[in-house]
């Protein structure tokens, strides 16, 4: 089991555009938060399928913290 931690962007015109930081160039957008999110788990497991097909290392955030900081 992996843990990503996903970047939800609201967009001007609607929508979220959604960033896995841990994948380079793991991105999607849904209409709405949810479908975002659900995205995202078919765009992360596309992403590691292709890593497993290459025999590459699985990055992911198990060991991030995040922490937001207001100035």
């Amino acid at each position: 089991m992996y843990t990503y931690k996903l970047h939800l962007h609201k967009e001007e015109d609607g929508g979220f555009t959604v960033i896995v930081p841990a994948l380079p160039g793991c991105i999607t957008y849904g209409e709405y938060i949810d479908e975002a999110v659900s995205m995202s788990k078919e765009a992360i497991e596309l992403y590691i399928e292709e890593l497993k097909e290459r025999g590459e290392k699985i990055p992911d955030d198990t060991n991030t913290v995040e922490y937001s900081l207001s100035i």
